[in-house]
């Protein structure tokens, strides 16, 4: 049985050039998603999603491979990004940023096949944030992104680039939330190795 790496499959998706902005089309794609308030650094409630995700979508994984023969590589973690006052970013006040933490999942699985896999994680485990991850699609459309060498923390400059210079000059406003792709894990590599997507879906201003 051969293995789909979505990594692959959506290359332009998971790849972007570490020194220019770059424009995607990106397409309605299905996801298991979870939602939450707080510091991702020391929220009890961040890591109790995580674990929660992470439970049901290699579930998910298992239960494609059995029962559907279809197998596949569960993507990279991915995050939404927002507060209802967005210059807590700048200040960083973490405690008030909102988020939605998401893992690409193929569109051949169903609502009715997550809840399966729910049960089963359910029965063992049972992560104590389980009820909160749902199958849900989400659409970009055209979005700028560009790859973040380094600590998360110093993303900074080149969102601050991003807003100030780059969309300005080139006729571009925001058109949804701020949006990471994490390749890397900061529990396996050191900071300065991190890689991340950092992705701003936009629209033509005017």
């Amino acid at each position: 049985m051969s293995k789909i790496d979505f990594k692959k499959e959506y290359k332009e998706l998971f790849s972007a050039s570490k020194k220019d902005f770059e424009e995607v089309n990106v397409p309605e794609m299905q996801f298991l998603q979870i939602d939450g308030v707080g510091n991702p650094n020391s929220s009890p409630a961040y890591t109790l999603a995580l674990e929660a995700l992470y439970a049901l979508a290699y579930k998910v994984k298992f239960y494609s491979k059995q029962e559907l023969g279809k197998d596949y590589v569960v993507p990279p973690l991915e995050g939404l990004w927002w507060a209802d006052d967005m210059t807590s970013f700048a200040s960083g006040d973490k405690d008030s940023w909102k988020w939605t933490m998401m893992l690409m999942t193929p569109d051949w699985i169903t609502s009715e096949e997550v809840e399966n896999a729910r049960a089963e994680v359910a029965a063992k485990k049972n992560p104590e944030a389980l009820s909160g991850v749902r199958l849900d699609t989400y659409e970009e459309g055209l979005s700028l992104q560009i790859m973040h060498m380094g600590p998360y923390d110093a993303e900074a400059p080149t969102l601050k680039r991003l807003h100030e210079e780059y969309m300005p000059a080139n006729g571009f406003i925001p058109d949804g939330l701020h949006h990471e792709i994490y390749l890397n894990s900061p529990t396996r590599v050191a900071p300065e190795k991190l890689r991340t997507i950092l992705r701003q879906p936009v629209k033509k201003a005017g």
